[in-house]
């Protein structure tokens, strides 16, 4: 009998790449099977089931594995891969995926290349750091990190270690330019000069009071949890079987920072972008002394960005000049003077890669850095996190950009982390 870990590496073996002939690719008009990126994802879950759809049909990229931990949707991901894969063989069968409940048994391949984590966001840090450290480039899903300390250390493992990180904001390549376009034109001074940027979104988290279940056969819930508090099983947070729906544990200040932190990191983004901010952040923090909108962060540059909806712009990004406005949203874009999205021409001109895996997969072959690099993610994900600091304190802040820490305020400073079980925190 052969032990797990010669078990793990003849896996590995039997997972790589699949070569088809070469008269195929080469009428389909792909590129050479040995030029795919070997990728392998971490949670494979509502958001990682759609990376997965769309990577087994990207000529540019090859699923040689994945971690998940509920039995139900490990069958489920190990029939589409192999269902898609064996449609491109000869035989119409294809086997050879490593499929474990431990995301760091991946990590083991050589062969390896890259991974996508699409867990719950308190699963983002260690597999972003264990995988920077591997050398295997990452994408992961927004935000990037559960708090600002953590953030920080994901963002250093990658410069550190010379990876490609690609974070999910998607907003950055996709949904017809739209975004894109509107940063290009607030940068070229369609709307004047930018004193003002409203984010749309939703609230902070609560903490988890959801009533404890029967763990369901086929799910181990420990592994779930992770770093993260030991409770009960909760389906709500957990789904026992292939959903698809968005599972409500974005609510729990536990394992996300709420919607607030769920779509601003869309939004908050591409206020960012905008700004032109990515490496950077606010200095000044004021909450209103209740409620849980209207936080107002101001930045060196004057430029105040507001927290919350209004009643006719109801979710988005607003930017606000001293010549006009912008809102630009999934659906309705609208600007004021109302022919400004048509008629003016853009002095600055953003790349507009295909979509955001083939940017980062550009990247990785390129060494460049991608549309959503590390620090941009993190800077969108810290603006959240200090959103909700503010909303718990509920006092004025001052933030110093650089040095990532509250300004004379040990309280403050306390909240820029949070404690994890060590059992599950191996980095």
């Amino acid at each position: 009998m052969i032990n797990r870990r010669s078990f793990l590496k003849r896996a590995s073996l039997a997972s790589a790449p699949f070569i088809l002939p070469s008269h195929i690719w080469a009428a389909k008009g792909d590129e050479s099977p040995n030029n795919r990126i070997n990728i392998a994802i971490i949670g494979p879950g509502k958001m990682g089931r759609g990376h997965a759809h769309k990577l087994i049909r990207n000529p540019r990229a090859q699923i040689t594995g994945f971690a998940e931990i509920a039995d139900i949707r490990t069958k489920h991901t190990k029939e589409l891969i192999e269902k898609q894969y064996s449609q491109n063989t000869p035989s119409k069968t294809w086997k050879g995926l490593t499929i474990t409940k431990d995301y760091l048994e991946l990590l083991e391949d050589k062969s390896l290349d890259a991974v996508l984590i699409a867990t719950p966001d308190h699963w983002h840090g260690e597999p972003t750091i264990r995988a920077a450290r591997a050398k295997k480039h990452v994408y992961c899903e927004k935000p990037i990190s559960l708090t600002i300390r953590e953030g920080r250390a994901m963002a250093n493992a990658v410069k550190e270690n010379k990876v490609v990180f690609q974070t999910g904001s998607q907003q950055r390549t996709e949904y017809g330019g739209k975004f894109r376009r509107t940063v290009e034109m607030v940068r070229s001074g369609a709307i004047g000069e930018l004193k003002k940027v409203r984010v749309c979104v939703g609230t902070s988290p609560v903490l988890c009071d959801l009533p404890k279940e029967s763990v369901p056969e086929g799910i181990y819930w420990d592994a779930w949890l992770g770093p993260a508090p030991k409770r009960g099983y909760s389906k709500i947070l957990c789904p026992d079987d292939v959903h698809n729906h968005f599972p409500k544990w974005r609510l729990y200040r536990e394992y996300c920072n709420g919607m607030l932190a769920d779509m601003g990191a869309h939004h908050f983004d591409i206020g960012q972008w905008g700004m032109d901010a990515d490496n950077t952040g606010p200095v000044k923090i004021i909450p209103p002394e209740k409620g849980d909108l209207e936080l107002r962060m101001f930045y060196a540059n004057g430029v105040e960005v507001v927290h919350g909806r209004t009643p006719d712009w109801a979710g988005g990004t607003i930017f606000y000049g001293t010549e006009g406005t912008i809102w630009v949203n999934r659906g309705p874009w609208k600007s004021d003077p109302e022919n400004l999205i048509k008629d003016y021409k853009a002095s600055v001109s953003l790349h507009q890669p295909k979509n955001h895996h083939d940017d980062w997969l550009d990247c990785i072959h390129s060494g460049k850095l991608p549309m959503a690099h590390v620090e941009a993610g993190h800077r969108t994900a810290s603006l959240c996190q200090l959103c909700n600091i503010g909303y718990e304190l509920r006092r004025e802040l001052t933030w110093d950009p650089q040095k990532e820490e509250f300004v004379g305020d040990k309280e403050a400073n306390k909240l820029t982390d949070r404690k994890r079980r060590k059992k599950w925190y191996r980095v």
